[in-house]
């Protein structure tokens, strides 16, 4: 039974990572970097919404105690 043939595989692996890595590269270089929001001042800030933006606190059946 013939023995298989490895001498190959460290280029052929070496040769992929590369290709690889130049795609990524690549695909990168073509992305647009992410655009910050501008900032605005609190104090200006309206709602235009009829009640009160908060936090309210919602029951879940789970998170009520036991009765045994």
């Amino acid at each position: 039974m013939p023995q298989l043939d490895t001498s190959t595989w460290f280029t052929t692996i070496m040769t992929m990572l590369l290709t690889l890595y130049l795609i990524m590269q690549l695909k990168l270089l073509n992305m647009n970097p992410r655009q910050l929001p501008l900032t605005k001042n609190p104090d200006l800030q309206t709602y235009s919404i009829r009640w009160q933006p908060k936090w309210t606190k919602t029951c879940l059946p789970h998170s009520q105690p036991q009765q045994f």
